[in-house]
């Protein structure tokens, strides 16, 4: 679509058009977007197109030129609903851009409008938003995972080009699996929260979601570097998703891997043990050795032997985190008091959160939960001394149906294998690897801090395999 965009084989009021006649047409039913800026993203549309009829060697059009694009209802976009998917947040427009957003349409991207998501991303199965659940495209009966469920449902169901959502311990990975599209998490620091509503101001990063490799790599390009807003960027090697940069070449390994001749391939028993449903697990452990075969390596078993304390370990810290981030939706200086609006999802972590911060818990709760993190992520960190990425589930299980009754324990659980990512800040991706009862299933790949390039290599790598006659 970018290429035909920017040559004017097809005008990009014309795509605009397409893409909101589709949002028309099933949003009622899907309930993916909470608000279109229909008139925004047409006349943006008839601007870019007067731009490319004045530049005729398209030389000053912009990555994302003509791409519609979808933001997550936590991410601000100047003038559109900042909800959260919230009443807390009911009628409030976002007064800036998120940097995210400010890059986006410097790259001549289209803001289409705001989508559905758990309330404040408490949840991981796109049912909490005060506005009604989001819908499966690709299973109907099906919940689309969450936080970020309108930004993989709204990619799933072809409402637009790319979108962007925010990954706390799964967010974008979750509904990436389950409704059968890519979703990547990037390392923590890589790109600006400025403008992001925290979940847990530690763990969260704003990440792509889109139908294939290129397409999210396209937007991480864009999306990616410091900003002096966001203390917490780092100034690293910029990260490129230039085509020449992405094609594997299996007769130069080394072109991509630097001074690593092969991808060596891993996978952790003490991860796989974690599955609940059997068929995820062997079709992971199947995956794995078919792409190490494919890169001529053997598969590697690394150790990971505290990982199965890793939910215990993350939600103490997103409970305190997010208690002292809610502390200002007082229902003062916007919106309604949180703790008297908000859904029960919500409630439990505010509660939970304000106990665990009370000095005569915070040793037993919150410190210890600090520590095993660090356990944790020098664990991850040392196995890839031995390998370059990681295999497993991106969940333990299918998506239940919707409206189906499940304990918090199962709730928090969908999180078991995504939430490492966070705890060590490296970068994660969901990718599609294959049906079970006509449910989309994902491949989760784990890579060390700031080695997206790599992450996507193998990721492209695995499209390729799995296209192949």
């Amino acid at each position: 679509m970018s290429s035909t965009l920017r040559t004017g084989m097809i005008r990009v009021e014309d795509h605009v058009h397409e893409c909101l006649n589709r949002i028309t047409n099933r949003n009622s039913e899907l309930n993916i977007f909470l608000h279109v800026a229909r008139e925004e993203a047409l006349g943006r549309a008839r601007t870019l197109d007067d731009k490319r009829q004045q530049d005729r060697s398209g030389k000053t059009l912009g990555k994302l030129f003509g791409l519609c694009i979808g933001v997550k209802s936590n991410i601000a976009v100047r003038g559109l609903p900042l909800s959260c998917g919230s009443l807390t947040l009911k009628g409030y427009l976002a007064p800036y851009h998120a940097d995210v957003v400010q890059r986006i349409e410097a790259e001549d991207g289209i803001i289409i409008g705001m989508l559905n998501m758990d309330e404040f991303a408490c949840g991981s199965s796109g049912e909490s938003s005060a506005f009604g659940p989001t819908k499966n495209p690709t299973a109907p009966e099906r919940i689309p995972g969450g936080s970020s469920a309108g930004s993989a449902a709204a990619v799933a169901a072809g409402f637009v080009d790319l979108a962007i959502g925010s990954d706390t311990g799964g967010s974008i990975r979750n509904p990436a699996s389950h409704c059968g599209v890519v979703g990547i998490k990037p390392s923590y620091g890589r790109v600006s929260r400025y403008g992001l509503v925290d979940l847990a101001m530690s763990l969260d990063q704003i990440g792509p979601l889109a139908p294939d490799t290129d397409g999210a790599a396209l937007l991480l390009e864009v999306i990616s570097g410091p900003s002096h807003k966001d203390a917490r960027s780092i100034t690293i090697p910029s990260f490129e998703a230039s085509t020449q940069k992405l094609a594997y070449d299996y007769n130069n390994a080394k072109a991509l891997t630097a001074h690593r001749p092969i991808i060596r391939v891993g996978i952790a028993p003490d991860l796989q043990n974690l599955c609940s449903d059997l068929r995820i697990k062997d079709a992971i452990e199947t995956a794995a050795r078919r792409l190490a075969a494919h890169f001529g390596s053997s598969l590697e078993l690394v150790r990971l032997p505290h990982v199965h304390l890793a939910i215990q370990t993350y939600y103490p810290l997103v409970y305190v985190e997010f208690f002292s981030g809610t502390r200002k939706f007082d229902g003062r200086k916007f919106g309604k008091n949180i703790d008297d609006i908000a859904g029960i999802e919500v409630r439990r972590r505010i509660m939970g959160g304000k106990e665990i911060a009370k000095a005569e818990h915070q040793g037993r709760y919150y410190r210890q939960a600090l520590e095993t993190r660090a356990i944790i992520a020098a664990e991850i960190l040392a196995a890839f001394e031995h390998v370059d990425v990681i295999l497993s589930p991106v969940t333990p299980m299918l998506p239940h149906r919707l409206g189906e009754t499940i304990t918090v324990e199962q709730m928090y659980a969908y999180d078991a294998y995504t939430i490492p990512a966070n705890l060590a800040g490296c970068c994660a991706a969901s990718i599609p690897l294959c049906r079970i009862d006509s449910v989309p299933v994902g491949l989760h790949l784990l890579c060390k801090p700031f080695d997206e390039q790599l992450l996507i290599a193998t990721m492209h790598a695995w499209e390729e395999l799995t296209n192949q006659p």
